[in-house]
């Protein structure tokens, strides 16, 4: 299961930035094409945060609803990039809406990703007051995922914001309870109390370097690996 953030499909900017799409889409690819089942759940932020419109005034439900059809729009325009790259893909959206995408099922995605397609699963988890990274931990844990690969724009996990603390030491492994104990951030605390409770182990990378995504896939040491079995010192 791969997680990306909707602030990466904007480049930094409201909206969708093609260019960074497609270059993800070209990384996801040439996974997929290597025989490995990709899903992927990707975050609304590049056009609505629901709690960010909360401040602003928004009830808060329904800033939330339209951070879900945000997502959306980043999942249709990541399964045009994947189609042009020649992968098979499907979108399933937690609200019908079936002229786009089909609804969530999960035995028809285990069904698409055994004939090799790419799911990509839109509008969060339907409901508001749940994150998308919540939605990446529950579907992966639904449709029998082995890891959930975190997206980031840094290269792991920190024992500081390294964009302000040069200083700051990157964790190649740790434990959940280490994460914890430490107050380190590596998703909401609904996502990673999930992953948690049923083991699902998290590898946090950084999107930003080209090809990160297949080196994730083949189990080479890059980012951060939260997991219960790994030895720390």
């Amino acid at each position: 299961m791969l997680k990306l953030g909707g602030e990466m499909f904007g480049g930094g900017k409201v909206g969708i930035d093609p260019d960074v799409v497609q270059n993800v889409a070209r990384q996801i690819a040439e996974v997929s094409k290597s025989g490995v089942e990709v899903a992927v759940v990707i975050g609304g932020g590049n056009f609505f945060r629901g709690a960010e419109l909360q401040q602003r005034g928004l009830e808060r439900s329904r800033s939330d609803y339209m951070g879900m059809l945000g997502t959306v729009m980043n999942c249709l325009a990541l399964q045009d990039f994947l189609e042009q790259e020649g992968v098979d893909c499907r979108v399933q959206t937690a609200i019908q809406m079936t002229q786009v995408a089909e609804p969530y099922l999960p035995l028809r995605a285990r069904r698409h990703l055994e004939k090799g397609r790419v799911v990509i699963f839109g509008a969060g988890m339907g409901m508001p007051y749940f994150s998308t990274d919540t939605t990446a931990a529950q579907r992966a844990l639904e449709i029998g995922c082995e890891v959930l690969l975190m997206a980031k724009a840094v290269d792991g996990v920190y024992s500081d914001d390294p964009r302000t603390n040069p200083d700051a030491e990157l964790f190649h492994e740790i434990t959940p309870w280490e994460v914890i104990e430490k107050g380190l951030k590596v998703a909401d605390a609904t996502a990673f109390s999930l992953c948690m409770d049923n083991k699902m182990p998290i590898l946090v990378f950084n999107l930003l370097t080209e090809g990160n995504i297949a080196r994730a896939v083949a189990g080479e040491r890059i980012g951060t690996l939260v997991d219960s079995n790994v030895r720390t010192s």
